[in-house]
């Protein structure tokens, strides 16, 4: 453990987190492990968490002109099976879509019943002027990104990013799509494990570079950690990735992926940190949403040093 750290206020955050049935926990300050907590090195399945490795692909593609934000739907040839897409729908961007801005309100696959359930009615916000949180935008995504790439989703991932920051357990292949009746365009859904996801984190709390080497640009790491939208839990929201608007439980300048059923990889600058929570789908124990993930974020940055030359006890 690093120097400073209360191991007992550490152990209680141990405790909390082995009481709301964390599968994983990983913390990393100034790139050393503070604690590693469960199955750090098992694959699970990431839900949305998949969409903040999107971003980071669509970045390196747009930087390498392969992508551009402000193409609209129409000139890339974007439609979808009936009730197919508006003219006006068409006229949404690239950008529309990586913010969850698109206005086009068409059925997605894997999305749950509530978002099915709240998804504005089709035609009721012109695109780029509405949040909302829109699997058919992300699956779309996923589309665009693999027709400008030429390759798979989780190849591009494995190839781009997984082996040049030195990921041990991502598998490609263990990876699949989801499709089905409601749209044209599957869910790309990703499996890892908590170590690797601190690396993916650590990548961004260092602009996108690794070691020598400039992974991400480092202008889409800012770019992507910006808020462009409020949305309706008060967070911010930028280019697939949370931002933490909330003082009383993250610092200003937090920002972090977050997938259904306890999924977070948190990337504190401020501290120069990175914590990952992962959790599989459990009876037994309350639904690990926001609130109860971040406070047990809590307790584990009460436990960091307020000052680096004191050793807590």
């Amino acid at each position: 453990m690093r120097s400073g750290w209360s191991q007992a206020r550490l152990a209680a955050a141990k405790d909390r987190a082995d009481q709301i049935g964390s599968t994983a926990v990983l913390v990393v300050e100034h790139g050393a492990i503070v604690a590693a907590w469960g199955e750090t090195d098992t694959n699970l399945l990431l839900n949305s968490m998949r969409k903040s490795l999107l971003s980071a692909l669509i970045g390196i593609d747009v930087a390498q002109g392969k992508i551009a934000l402000d193409a609209t739907l129409e000139q890339l040839g974007i439609d979808d099976i009936e009730p197919a897409l508006t003219p006006e729908e068409k006229q949404a961007t690239i950008r529309d879509l990586i913010e969850a801005r698109s206005g086009i309100y068409h059925g997605a696959n894997y999305e749950t019943p509530e978002m099915a359930a709240n998804r504005p009615a089709r035609g009721s916000h012109p695109h780029g002027s509405f949040w909302y949180y829109n699997n058919w935008d992300f699956n779309a995504l996923g589309a665009i990104y693999e027709h400008a790439e030429g390759a798979p989703v989780f190849d591009a991932f494995d190839r781009q990013i997984a082996r040049k920051i030195g990921m041990q357990d991502f598998d490609p292949t263990r990876c699949r799509y989801v499709r089905g009746p409601d749209s044209k365009y599957p869910a790309y859904l990703f499996y890892a494990s908590a170590r690797d996801l601190a690396r993916f984190g650590l990548l961004y709390l260092h602009h996108g570079r690794w070691a020598d080497r400039q992974v991400i640009p480092e202008r889409w790491i800012a770019e992507s950690t910006t808020p462009y939208s409020t949305t309706n839990n008060g967070l911010g929201y930028g280019y697939l990735w949370w931002l933490a608007q909330d003082r009383r439980i993250l610092p200003p300048d937090s920002y972090f992926a977050w997938g259904h059923g306890g999924q977070f990889l948190f990337v504190i600058p401020s501290r120069d940190m990175v914590v990952v929570h992962l959790a599989r789908e459990q009876s037994g124990h309350e639904e690990l949403g926001y609130r109860r993930v971040t406070d047990l974020l809590s307790l584990i940055l009460a436990a960091a040093p307020t000052d680096p030359n004191l050793t807590r006890p």
